[in-house]
């Protein structure tokens, strides 16, 4: 009999789009997949998938109707319930269905989306909104179901910031939480000259200019608009790389054309692999108004580039980092003048570049997908065992 640690289980991973060229959520679950496929079989189910990896079995789950969203979500959730009910030892749900032992959540609750610091009338005015909307009321119950205590359940969060307000939210869930964060997988060399040269060759960037990076395909939640100010008031030679697929494109080429940017400002599109983007740069910039972790930034700090980033209310990953430390953190991220402020310190100062790519390389060693895969592996051996008691 094999021990528990060798144990090789049948898991399902529930995910509606199964892709690492999509965001975040989805990169975080098709990297734990390969990472785990060796040592388990994995089913994946998802209604679109660009995705091949050795060993992995991929089941398409079907969508009859692509609006209103509600009602995929709710046909996904009916779908893989009834294809995953038996026949697996452990159900992994990156989506809002009330079933699956394992949950990970990676954006905010509804809930406290809806009802957070609303009160009196504006509390009752938006359960009125509530209870005349089809799509909300999906979407709370689905949530409601999912984070039902439940003896194996797991709830796992992506960072300690978003662990706090989601127990504030479903406090009866606080003892299924743990906090695995999204990883990263280090590549043998940091920046060097030569591979940033062919690395913007490739991607058609200048070669002797300064340049920045934005990995984002929510553009707008992702600070662009607040970039692009900023980089009109930087120095000529400095110039903007944007990776990502967004139907906001166009209005956001506008914005640049209208600010006088157009040969400052390069849209590379959806990138299959991002890291030539990571090697061009010589720094990422990402003031987002909203992420539970960022993944784009631990991911450019594993390439050693020095990273300016939103402050912790704005952005899960800057609770672990420090600022002029191994990142530069922005206490507001609206703040155009502040933004151009640490935009122009990155770019004047060559020794703070240098010390910031080398802490976030280090800090980066810290999240291995190996590790990261360990530790959700844990997880799934205690939810099949669950099943036993």
């Amino acid at each position: 009999m094999l021990k528990a640690s060798h144990k090789r289980l049948r898991i399902a991973v529930l995910n509606r789009h199964f892709s690492s060229r999509s965001g975040g959520a989805e990169r975080y679950s098709t990297s734990l997949v390969e990472e785990l496929a060796s040592r388990h079989e994995i089913h994946v189910f998802s209604q679109s998938t660009d995705h091949d990896w050795p060993d992995v079995t991929y089941h398409h789950v079907s969508m009859p109707l692509r609006r209103p969203r509600w009602f995929n979500q709710l046909w996904f959730a009916t779908s893989t319930w009834w294809a995953t009910r038996k026949g697996f030892d452990v159900v992994h749900s990156h989506e809002n269905t009330w079933h699956g032992a394992v949950q990970t959540v990676h954006v905010l609750p509804v809930k406290h989306n809806l009802f957070h610091a609303r009160s009196g009338f504006r509390l009752v005015m938006r359960w009125i909104k509530v209870l005349t909307s089809p799509r909300l009321l999906v979407y709370l119950g689905l949530e409601k179901l999912r984070y039902a205590p439940q003896v194996g359940r797991a709830v796992v969060l992506t960072s300690s910031s978003l662990e706090e307000i989601f127990i504030a939210t479903y406090p009866q869930a606080a003892s299924m939480c743990s906090v695995i964060t999204p990883g990263v997988r280090l590549h043998p060399y940091p920046q060097l000259a030569g591979v940033r040269a062919n690395a913007r060759h490739a991607l058609g960037l200048p070669q002797e200019r300064f340049c920045f990076l934005l990995v984002a395909n929510d553009m707008r939640k992702k600070g662009l608009p607040a970039l692009i100010q900023a980089l009109r008031l930087l120095p000529d030679d400095t110039v903007l790389a944007v990776v990502g697929h967004s139907k906001q494109l166009p209005q956001f080429k506008l914005q640049a054309q209208q600010a006088g940017l157009e040969q400052r400002v390069f849209f590379l599109g959806s990138l299959n692999d991002v890291g030539p983007a990571y090697q061009a740069a010589d720094c990422l910039v990402h003031p987002t108004l909203e992420d539970t972790f960022a993944m784009v930034v631990l991911e450019a700090m594993a390439f050693g580039l020095p990273v300016v980033v939103s402050s912790e209310s704005y952005c899960g990953i800057s609770g672990m980092l420090k600022d002029k430390v191994n990142a530069l953190l922005l206490e507001n991220p609206r703040d155009v003048s502040a933004l151009t402020a640490a935009l122009r310190e990155i770019c004047q100062s060559e020794s703070l570049r240098n010390s910031l790519g080398q802490a976030a390389r280090k800090f980066a060693t810290r999240f291995e997908w190996s590790e990261i895969a360990r530790d959700q592996e844990k997880l799934y051996f205690a939810a099949s065992n669950s099943d036993k008691i």
